[in-house]
């Protein structure tokens, strides 16, 4: 319809124009000729159908003429049709216009918008009522339904939905009191498995590789366990929790070194890595930067490896959780000099023959 209604009004604006230079008896001969043509069509079709846009054409074209002129004229439709037509063309405006002039309350600003959002995914146990309370005592003046179609309309769920927390939102927030540890394993050229026995920081990511071993028996398992504590007391760390799986090398005698220093023990569930998702990881890192390169001769030759890596990660590789910074090595202070940014003097050093470089 909204293209079909131009369409008329522009043909028939040109239909006009060609009616300027006739005559009015060739006027009276054309009208004559059009009113036969449509009684003929008129015998032919019983009732015809009749679009939208006709209706509003018509309905504007004919609603001047008096009543008595609408019955001389043969039109397919009878002049109370018509007239019922403008009607509903004029009613159909007026309610259009009196739709938009009804604007109902006023959007809420953006910024509480992105305030409400921002409440509601900082805090996961805030529901729409304590985010409401929040903005009160911040001077915001809003109804707690606002809140609620405004949380509802960005997809986030109610309260108790959201306040699950998962396995990363535990480890971000205790990271700074949880240690992490692991075995993994090394293949000798002749064949020998090495068992490697390592622990990480989740709060600064600093890693502790206590040792490898063929047989990593009871007794060695607990002195490592021992070397870790004395590590950690020596460095000023305060850990709270202990993450390993549920591996048998770790004995009773193990877990009762940590206990004695009030670090609880947290085992991971069955085939449930992600538990330990920060030791996989490192562990990963290990292999795919040395083990992977590198073709281990011994256990001493490991240990060494193993060392040299060791510094490397504490001292120099930048990682994404510290803002590029090392475990042992803050933030390096970014160049601003023009100068020194136009003469960059950068020198490498190469770690167990150029498989490390800094």
């Amino acid at each position: 319809m909204l293209l079909r209604l131009p369409y008329l009004v522009v043909s028939s604006v040109f239909a006009f124009i060609r009616l300027l230079p006739m005559s009015d008896v060739d006027k009276d001969i054309e009208i004559l000729t059009l009113r036969h043509q449509l009684a003929v069509l008129q015998r032919q079709i019983d009732r015809p159908r009749i679009t939208p846009s006709d209706r509003a054409f018509l309905a504007a074209l004919l609603h001047r003429l008096p009543r008595p002129k609408l019955r001389q004229l043969h039109l397919i439709v009878s002049p109370d049709t018509v007239l019922r037509w403008h009607r509903d063309l004029i009613r159909r405006r007026h309610a259009d216009a009196s739709r938009r002039k009804r604007s109902g309350r006023p959007p809420t600003r953006r910024s509480i918008q992105v305030l409400v959002l921002r409440l509601a995914r900082e805090n996961s146990g805030w529901g729409y009522r304590r985010i409401h309370g929040e903005l009160s005592v911040l001077g915001i003046r809003v109804a707690p339904s606002t809140v609620w179609e405004i949380l509802k309309q960005h997809g986030i769920e109610p309260a108790p939905e959201r306040d699950r927390q998962t396995w990363a939102a535990f480890l971000r927030g205790q990271a700074h009191a949880i240690l992490a540890c692991d075995f993994f394993t090394a293949t000798t050229l002749n064949g020998v498995t090495l068992y490697v026995f390592a622990v990480i920081e989740h709060a600064n990511r600093r890693i502790r590789i206590l040792g490898a071993t063929a047989h990593p028996t009871a007794d060695w398992v607990t002195q490592a366990a021992r070397n870790v504590v004395m590590d950690l007391q020596g460095a000023g760390a305060t850990v709270t929790h202990l993450i390993r799986d549920r591996d048998s090398k770790f004995t009773r005698a193990f877990d009762a070194v940590f206990e004695a220093e009030g670090i609880k023990i947290v085992t991971t569930g069955i085939r449930v890595p992600r538990m330990n998702s920060i030791m996989e990881r490192w562990v990963q890192t290990c292999r795919h930067e040395i083990l992977d390169r590198s073709l281990i001769w011994n256990q001493a030759h490991l240990l060494h490896a193993l060392g040299e890596f060791e510094a490397f990660y504490n001292q120099h590789r930048p990682h994404r959780t510290l803002h590029s910074a090392a475990p042992l090595r803050p933030a390096t202070d970014p160049i601003t000099e023009p100068e020194r940014l136009d003469r960059l003097d950068v020198h490498r050093r190469d770690r167990l023959g150029g498989v490390l470089h800094e």
